[in-house]
């Protein structure tokens, strides 16, 4: 099929677009590169790929390219890690309901006059951010108290865009929620501020990236934020894209919703002893807990069910081996001055 993704040169899109191409499908990727700056991917020349520098919020532009395309995947949003949430709160909402916003006209159009047939909502874990009943299962973001962060409601908001599009206008949809994603690709964001933690100076990203810096940079011992209790599921990019795809290709998708995650689960205290372990082998690991951020979910647990029953989707990589990958990348990108 002919898909458009928005988004394309962002942390997600930098996996599925490959994952699609391989597997026979025609993209065109949409993306201004307000994140990173411009980037250029391995794929760039690919005979089924089309790349447009755009802003997802143009009307006329997303219209160009899904009227004749069969999926929409909504992919472009602010997005950002945790430090990112706190600097640009209203942005994150305000910027990602417009960018919705035209998605969903612009699908409803294309489905109207065009060829589309479905479009796919990336919404995120983090309309679970309020859960307080575990493992949480498709259907429990309408059940729990609505997210704190200005971010999570945004995303929860996303989903409600579907609903809504469906009942009115018969939009088919697609709701995936990936779990945290780990992965290479994600540099330092262009609007992020750096924070002093412990003796090292670093844009706050994402737990994993952030740890590997910080043990790269000769922190010892090793902040980490609050207790290390906090609970998460790292689910490696590949793997996730993987499950978005088959989703796509799957008729029993249709105006369905998923949760995309590994099953297991680790604790970020867990994650630092692995990191270490790996750079440090043989030192022992001190931590120094700092403050924690404000929305710094404490546990993240999904259930894993519905995908593997009806998509078939399990993810495989180990955290080892997401590791192995992701640890000479951030190295290379500390030398570059990327990160």
């Amino acid at each position: 099929m002919k898909v458009l993704v928005t988004g394309a040169a962002g942390f997600i899109g930098g996996y599925l677009v490959p994952e699609l191409l391989e597997h026979g499908h025609t993209v065109v990727g949409i993306d201004n590169f307000s994140k990173y700056g411009p980037l250029r991917k391995s794929y760039d020349g690919h005979p089924r790929y089309r790349f447009v520098e755009g802003d997802a919020k143009d009307p006329e532009l997303l219209w160009t390219h899904a009227r004749d395309c069969e999926q929409l995947v909504a992919g472009a949003a602010r997005i950002g890690g945790i430090a990112y949430f706190h600097t640009y709160a209203y942005d994150l909402i305000a910027e990602n309901e417009r960018i919705t916003a035209v998605a969903f006209d612009t699908a409803i159009r294309a489905r109207r006059e065009g060829r589309l047939e479905r479009i796919v909502v990336l919404s995120s874990s983090m309309v679970f951010e309020s859960a307080e009943t575990f493992p949480s299962r498709e259907g429990d973001q309408l059940r729990c108290p609505p997210p704190r962060s200005t971010y999570g409601f945004q995303k929860l908001a996303t989903e409600y865009f579907a609903k809504g599009a469906h009942e009115q206008h018969g939009l088919p949809f697609t709701i995936l929620r990936p779990f945290n994603c780990v992965g290479i690709g994600e540099k330092r964001a262009l609007g992020d501020r750096e924070i002093r933690t412990g003796n090292v100076t670093l844009a706050m990203s994402h737990v994993v990236p952030d740890l590997v810096q910080k043990v790269l940079r000769g922190q010892d011992p090793l902040h980490i934020l609050g207790h290390g209790n906090q609970i998460r599921h790292y689910t490696y990019g590949g793997d996730l894209a993987r499950g978005i795809r088959l989703a796509m290709e799957s008729p029993r998708a249709v105006n369905e919703d998923f949760n995309l995650s590994t099953p297991v689960s680790t604790t970020v205290r867990e994650l630092a002893e692995a990191i270490w372990r790996r750079l440090r082998p043989g030192r022992p690991l001190r931590l120094v807990e700092d403050p924690p951020f404000a929305h710094d979910v404490q546990k993240r647990i999904p259930e894993t069910t519905k995908a593997r029953e009806m998509l078939g989707f399990v993810a495989t990589t180990s955290l080892d081996a997401m590791l192995d990958e992701v640890i000479p990348w951030i190295e290379q990108q500390i030398g570059a001055g990327g990160i």
